[in-house]
């Protein structure tokens, strides 16, 4: 029986091929039904996934609202975060348990809306996928989307497409997918379908206090006192305390086992030994450094791994323990400079750059971009780096306590300044809203309450967590 129903479906779906090019020889003949129906064999038409600016496949089979039925969509195989060039394998799967034929439509893009990465085509005859584009709100978009060889199930009840998408040759910041599905009854006519979408994103790394991994971060401090650690988390707003350090450890937290959630981790200079809890790796213990230096956690290396590291204010002398790479040493900074890594050239790797407070100038040593020197800032001006403008690109920025002033010099957006918070506060800039921007932030130790400005939508969320004493964990990656 199962042989005679998979060939009426392929019967089915010959005589809407045949009776689709039998009118197109005829246009007065044409109903909109036929129209619809030969589209959605051959695949939608573009810009219709539910992303912004564009409909979903709701367009044509209009039966039903999205998203109501029993079944759905989803997208499997996508990291937290991304690496420049990399090559990932995504599966997409639309289920009805009482579904009949099935076909999606996906697009990838940036926080300015235009296509992000590249979609491959996996080889195979006749071919199930195809790519196709078209433009929104004057944009052009490139989409994947199933064939007329590649509506038909494996299975009764739901249907897989696995293809790869290549990210772009750098950070570009957050990277958002969106897809619609259709669950379709095979009646030959649009009626009776169920249209279901979903999206997914991948980071470049903004979210630099997130425990639990949903791409925010997460109001946080590290006592120093007891040596504990309090998160406050963003996915069910539940509150986590992990004691994880001594008095007199450095804080230095980081993604170290590459999983895409924040690690806890200190540096003990009297022994120079890191201690990690990986939040898949579990602990580790590593002597790495001397009395004296100062945690620069990073990727170096661009594995999406956070490498242990060291900044020697003595010598200048950066000491880094890459978790591909090995060892490295670089000299590079002087007597009194403050250490300022990021990945200013958006090669998926963290560079070695310092903030002279004499001068108010950057050196910064890209490891694609090669060396830059910027002025920018005065002697009491603390570097907040970070990137403010979600391109993926990490900002010269710092921080003016006696006016409250954080003066941005952002590589997309340019010049900005804003007026935020007092003089006595600890800058914790970092991703709080998920939208791939760093959000301009401040912990008041006096009080312990958080003052963070959205990105998203210019406005300010305000949170009491903390108490006096207390370090912020985005400060972990800014300069003491």
């Amino acid at each position: 029986m199962k042989n005679v129903r998979k060939r009426q479906l392929y019967l089915k779906l010959a005589a809407i091929t045949v009776a689709a090019l039998f009118l197109a020889a005829v246009p007065s003949l044409i109903s909109p039904d036929y129209e619809k129906i030969s589209a959605s064999a051959s695949g939608p038409s573009p810009s219709h996934t539910g992303a912004p600016g564009e409909s979903s496949c709701t367009a044509c089979h209009a039966s039903f609202p999205v998203n109501s039925g029993t079944g759905g969509i989803t997208i499997t195989g996508m990291p937290a975060n991304y690496r420049p060039g990399q090559q990932i394998p995504l599966t997409v799967r639309v289920s009805q348990s009482d579904g009949v034929l099935y076909g999606f439509q996906m697009t990838a893009i940036d926080n300015l809306g235009r296509s992000a990465g590249t979609f491959v085509v996996p080889s195979g005859t006749p071919p199930a996928l195809q790519k196709v584009d078209g433009f929104v709100n004057g944009i052009l978009r490139d989409y994947i989307e199933h064939t007329i060889d590649g509506i038909t199930p494996t299975n009764f009840g739901f249907k897989e497409w696995t293809f790869n998408w290549t990210a772009p040759a750098q950070r570009i910041g957050k990277i958002s997918f969106y897809a619609a599905g259709n669950a379709a009854d095979s009646n030959n006519v649009p009626s009776g379908d169920r249209i279901y979408t979903t999206s997914s994103a991948t980071l470049s790394g903004t979210a630099i206090s997130s425990f639990d991994g949903d791409g925010r971060s997460e109001t946080a401090v590290y006592r120093p006192s007891n040596g504990s650690w309090w998160s406050l988390n963003s996915t069910d707003g539940t509150v986590q305390s992990v004691p994880f350090g001594t008095p007199g450890d450095k804080l230095a937290p980081g993604d170290y086992d590459g999983d895409g959630k924040t690690d806890r981790a200190v540096f003990r200079p009297s022994d120079g030994t890191w201690y990690l809890l990986q939040s898949t790796a579990g602990f580790g213990a590593v002597r790495f450094g001397a009395a004296g230096d100062l945690p620069v956690p990073g990727d170096y290396d661009g594995d999406l791994k956070t490498d242990i590291a060291v900044y020697r204010p003595s010598t200048g002398v950066w000491y880094l323990l890459q978790s591909t790479a090995g060892f490295g040493a670089v000299q590079f900074g002087a007597v009194g400079d403050r250490t300022a890594q990021g990945d200013f050239d958006g090669d998926g790797k963290t560079d070695v750059a310092v903030y002279r407070p004499t001068t108010g100038v950057w050196y910064i040593l890209k490891s694609t971009g090669g060396f830059t020197v910027q002025g920018f800032g005065l002697a009491e001006d603390q570097p907040v780096q970070a990137d403010y403008d979600g391109d993926g690109r990490t900002d010269i920025a710092v921080f003016r306590p006696s006016t409250s002033i954080w003066y941005l010099m952002t590589s997309t957006a340019g010049f900005q300044a804003f007026q935020f918070g007092a003089s006595t506060d600890k800058a914790a800039p970092a991703d709080f809203d998920g939208d791939g921007k760093t959000d301009i932030a401040v912990f008041r130790p006096s009080t312990g309450v958080w003052y963070i400005f959205r990105s998203s939508d210019r406005g300010v969320t305000i949170i009491t967590f903390g108490t006096n004493g207390d370090i912020p964990v985005p400060a972990g990656y800014l300069a003491e």
